[in-house]
């Protein structure tokens, strides 16, 4: 396994959580902005908390909103991180990476299903792919989020809130879970050693 690890820096998350997750995998990975270093890295995290518009400012400030989508080693996108992922997000309006060609959009929010979605949920449909590799449908990971992905061709693991969403996407080298794998106990420290793997 190679174990060089960059976690962009310029995502506004707090990274404690993912970085503490990653050590108990044995990988102490450097938190970057710098373009030369992300791409020179064997593995890149672009984890995310805020609103996707702020989050794609950082990225253009940092230099990375071009270079991310250009990247060829195994990337992985957590949460909002996921979310920039796609062309473009209704949160803000914001243009995202366009590595994946597909609109995030807002949960529908009903009395029973208070938007932001916080919690525990079920992964369902999981696909053949090796970052689901000993990864169990009826799992349950935790999710923080307000918007989502459309189901398309590069889903491969659904969750339910109000209406079905993508949970893991996977597109080339790029992956993504809207969860927080650093968040999902033993499901999540397996999704995060299948990505060392990649």
């Amino acid at each position: 396994m190679r174990d060089d690890v960059v976690i962009v820096g310029s995502s506004g998350a707090n990274l404690a959580s993912l970085e503490i997750a990653l050590r108990r995998l044995g990988v102490v990975a450097p938190v970057s902005e710098d373009p030369t270093r992300i791409a020179a890295a064997d593995r890149v995290i672009l984890p995310g908390v805020g609103a996707a518009a702020d989050a794609m400012a950082r990225l253009r400030r940092a230099k990375l909103e071009h270079l991310l989508p250009t990247l060829e080693q195994p990337v992985l996108g957590i949460c909002l991180g996921m979310q920039l992922l796609f062309a473009a997000s209704d949160e803000g309006d914001a243009d995202c990476l366009g590595v994946i060609d597909a609109r995030i959009t807002r949960l529908p929010a009903r009395p029973d299903l208070p938007v932001p979605h916080m919690g525990w949920n079920v992964l369902e449909n999981l696909r053949d792919v090796p970052l689901l590799n000993d990864v169990d449908p009826g799992g349950y990971a935790y999710f923080v989020h307000s918007y989502a992905a459309p189901i398309g061709d590069y889903t491969v693991a659904t969750t339910q809130y109000g209406a079905a969403f993508s949970a893991v996407v996977s597109y080339r080298n790029f992956v993504g879970t809207q969860f927080h794998p650093e968040r999902s106990s033993a499901l999540g420290a397996k999704i995060l050693a299948n990505f060392l793997r990649l």
